[in-house]
């Protein structure tokens, strides 16, 4: 078939891809719409600077662009986008939004609710809209705004959980912790597995020094929904911590430092802990690692002081302690260190006059910017000063609701929150790959070998379920290798696999229609190329998940493009289907094959592809996760587990966490 696959060659087909200074400006915006949909930002930048240049009148692709700079962090980048938008299309919804989205991230609260309002009007009963505002109203104390909006938003949408958690907030602020609590109970009523709900009760008993066993009840929770979220785990070591449980406490401080290796609150716990234990060197190598991070830790310094004192490296011990004493001048309990160090060394004179300053500080009780000093009278130790700077921490900004300053319509975002349940996605033909530690190396298909053996094609095509983002570089060296394309093309006969290479390079810059129009010529050249539909199948389904993200279109009813949607999926499901006539051993295909029929929701077929793909590729842990998926939607909880644990086994990280809610039910 190679061969065919180089001979056959006919008159080029018609004119090649418009170049210069007119463009498509319909397309390229749709391909930028595509980009930003599978988070590529920066490329869909590119496009929607094409746009912008070409039609400057348009409001569109300046709402678009603001959206992708939104991403990117760029919040005075989109508030301009967005005022542009607004001054050609006032009526444009998401123009208001996104201005008001950037500005509150901003801080710019009071601007951003005139933003809302100004959308309200336009949609006075958009959620997302009603919950910025209130979170806004919130941000600048108008406490009775705030409430009148999210009784609104309440009322319009009673089952929506993160409303009341928007409302706890509030709550919180007005210091009203019982109805914080009962709004947070009324989430966890509409949804169970709400994340926040958890982290903002456990939260509430950590500040109020409430009932930690609860606390510590709702902080499993937390982590059984976040597996990887370092700062519960933090929070949880301290509940353990405060109800005598050391180890459980040492085991959460490890983790959350394999989770973030420089989590400063982390390290400063464990190296409490460990000087506690007597670990003094395991706790010195925390306490070193913290200040290297931040050398002004004056918590972390006064411990270190306190562990070099005890080893007997008095100079080390004098020389942190000054540093501190340095910030903290007034600080009773640096003078009772220092003095006993000068103590320890013999130094008796030096020694005195520390202690008795310190007395002093303490008697006057002159402290204002360290902690509090003892009580007059008291007779203080170098452990009692110790305890002044040795109180764990916790991670207090663990509560954030996921929907805040967001509208996931306009976003751009695949995911809509951590808490969703998706099976893995499409396994790609690519350029690129992002390998991972359980997973370096991308799949074998024999027809996609044969093709890199030939070496034409200017890069060489990786099978992979993790395809990396494009970023600027990346996508400049595919638009030039779509120029050389274009100039051969126009120069020699076309072959097939010419037009596979150009395909790929469209793929890769997010162009699915231009992409799917160079396969369709390589198949005209070469009828019975597996790979071709292969990659046919792939860029359709990419166009099915653009098509889900993109506005409605006044132009189009939404029968019409549904019909559509409808379209795009069963001409996937048909090149995947003559992919495996071709090549009926060709694993992948058919778990695409399952991942293109869950997407109608057709599980019976899905399964039976999926059980294909494994008989043919026991090693494909993206179809044991998915099979297990199907399995729980089925209702088969012991299959379902069963798969999903065979996943995890294969390096699929996600399934050990599905398994863990699962058996939390």
């Amino acid at each position: 078939m190679i061969a065919r696959l180089l001979a056959l060659c006919v008159l080029v087909w018609g004119a090649t891809l418009a170049t210069g200074a007119q463009i498509n400006t319909d397309q390229v915006l749709r391909v930028g719409q595509n980009a930003l949909y599978f988070e590529d930002y920066m490329l869909s930048i590119q496009y929607f600077n094409r746009v912008i240049q070409s039609k400057p009148y348009l409001a569109q692709p300046y709402v678009l662009r603001a959206i992708a700079k939104l991403n990117l962090d760029d919040f005075g980048g989109a508030e301009a986008d967005a005022a542009r938008a607004i001054e050609l299309n006032p009526y444009l919804t998401d123009a208001w939004e996104v201005r008001g989205v950037a500005r509150q991230n901003l801080g710019r609260d009071s601007a951003a609710i005139d933003d809302y309002d100004h959308a309200l009007r336009l949609l006075p009963r958009n959620r997302q809209l009603l919950f910025n505002k209130a979170l806004a109203e919130t941000a600048v104390k108008d406490y009775t705004a705030a409430d009148s909006t999210f009784a609104g938003l309440l009322r319009y949408y009673p089952g929506y959980d993160s409303g009341y958690l928007g409302r706890a907030r509030l709550r919180l602020e007005q210091a009203d912790t019982t109805a914080a609590v009962a709004d947070i109970d009324s989430a966890l009523r509409i949804n169970r597995n709400a994340l926040n709900a958890y982290i903002m009760r456990a939260d509430i008993a950590i500040s109020r020094d409430a009932d930690h066993r609860a606390a510590l009840t709702d902080m499993d929770e937390a982590i059984r929904l976040a597996p990887r979220m370092a700062g519960l785990y933090i929070n949880r070591a301290y509940l353990r911590y405060t109800l005598d449980d050391y180890f459980g406490a040492m085991a959460d401080f490890d983790y959350a430092l394999q989770l973030d290796p420089v989590n400063r609150a982390a390290l400063f716990n464990r190296g409490l802990l460990l000087t506690e234990a007597g670990a003094r060197d395991k706790a010195l190598a925390d306490f070193d690692r913290l200040i290297d991070l931040e050398p002004d830790n004056y918590p972390a310094l006064y411990n270190r002081a306190l562990i070099n004192r005890a080893k007997g490296r008095y100079d080390r011990a004098i020389e942190d302690i000054n540093r501190v004493m340095a910030e903290f001048p007034e600080l009773p309990a640096a003078y009772y260190v220092r003095g006993e160090i000068y103590r320890d060394r013999g130094d008796l004179a030096r020694a005195a006059r520390d202690i008795e300053r310190g007395r002093a500080l303490a008697r006057t009780a002159v402290a204002s910017d360290a902690p509090s000093a003892a009580p007059a009278g008291d007779e203080p130790s170098a452990e009692a000063a110790a305890r002044e700077f040795a109180t764990l921490l916790t991670v207090s900004d663990n509560a954030e609701i996921h929907e805040e300053y967001n509208n996931s319509a306009i976003r751009g975002k695949v995911q809509d929150r951590n808490l969703q349940i998706e099976p893995e996605g499409w396994i790609d033909l690519s350029y690129y790959s992002s390998p991972s530690e359980l997973r370096p190396g991308g799949y074998y298909i024999k027809e996609i070998d044969d093709i890199n053996a030939t070496r034409i094609l200017r890069y060489a095509i990786i099978v992979t379920p993790a395809v990396p983002q494009t970023d600027e570089a990346t996508a400049e060296r595919h638009f030039k290798s779509i120029e050389y394309y274009n100039s051969y093309l126009a120069t020699h006969r076309p072959r097939a696999i010419d037009y596979l290479g150009r395909a790929l390079d469209f793929v890769t810059v997010r162009d699915y229609a231009q992409a799917i129009a160079d396969i369709d010529r390589a198949l005209a050249l070469t009828p019975d190329l597996a790979a071709a539909y292969l990659l046919r199948a792939q860029a359709g389904y990419r166009q099915w998940q653009s098509e889900l993200s993109m506005p409605s279109d006044p132009g189009r009813d939404a029968l019409t493009r549904s019909a559509l949607r409808r379209k795009i999926l069963d001409d996937v499901i048909a090149d995947l289907t003559r992919c495996i006539d071709l090549s009926p051993r060709m694993a992948e295909a058919w778990y695409d094959l399952a991942v293109a029929r869950l997407a109608s929701d057709d599980y019976t077929s899905a399964l039976a592809a999926l059980n294909k793909a494994i008989e043919l590729k026991p090693e494909l842990g993206e179809a044991w996760y998915n099979r297990g998926y199907v399995y729980l939607k089925l209702g088969n909880r012991r299959l379902g587990i069963a798969d999903l644990s065979h996943a995890g086994q294969l390096g699929i990280v996600p399934a050990y966490n599905l398994i863990k809610r699962i058996s939390g039910h």
